[in-house]
């Protein structure tokens, strides 16, 4: 079977979804999985893209995704490109389709000048963890991912505006 990458198009939000879907189930956090779709195509495919994703197809059926944007490195003073999801439906893993995304990527950070690949995965994912090292990948044991969302991304933006109205 022939392994293909090409990048997607509005035409495979439902594909993309699914496969989001998918992923989430397997991180089993399929009820953290809210979006909607015209907004999600809108920030792929709208004026002002936010991300990429690129669609892998193995004999021509697509069994897994990429999606991906490029962040910045001021240490480096180049972008870099940062793998938000990747995902090989079950039934296809052990055929090289993760790898053949993986190596796609990297080829494309190069490419584009960029200083660094990178990923975060979830702790318990050993399989994957595994995988990645065996390609090259670290682990970056000294940084932890800080987020801010929802309720606490609100209260943090409001504070900015009293702030700029005292000021």
């Amino acid at each position: 079977m022939t392994i293909s990458i090409r990048p997607a198009t509005r035409a495979d939000l439902p594909l993309i979804a699914q496969l989001i879907r998918d992923l989430a189930e397997y991180e089993r956090l399929a009820h953290e999985v809210r979006f909607d779709l015209a907004v999600m195509g809108e920030h792929l495919f709208g004026p002002r893209p936010g991300a990429e994703v690129v669609i892998g197809e193995i004999g021509g059926e697509a069994q897994g995704f990429a999606l991906f944007f490029h962040n910045f490195s001021t240490f480096e003073g180049r972008p870099g490109l940062y793998l938000e999801d990747l995902f090989v439906r079950p039934e296809a893993r052990g055929a090289g389709l993760g790898k053949a995304l993986l190596v796609h990527l990297a080829a494309l950070a190069q490419a584009r000048g960029c200083a660094r690949f990178e990923w975060s995965v979830l702790d318990w994912n050993e399989p994957s963890i595994g995988f990645y090292k065996s390609l090259g990948a670290r682990t970056m044991d000294d940084w932890r991912i800080m987020r801010v969302d929802g309720e606490a991304l609100a209260r943090l933006a409001a504070t900015g505006a009293q702030t700029a109205e005292i000021g």
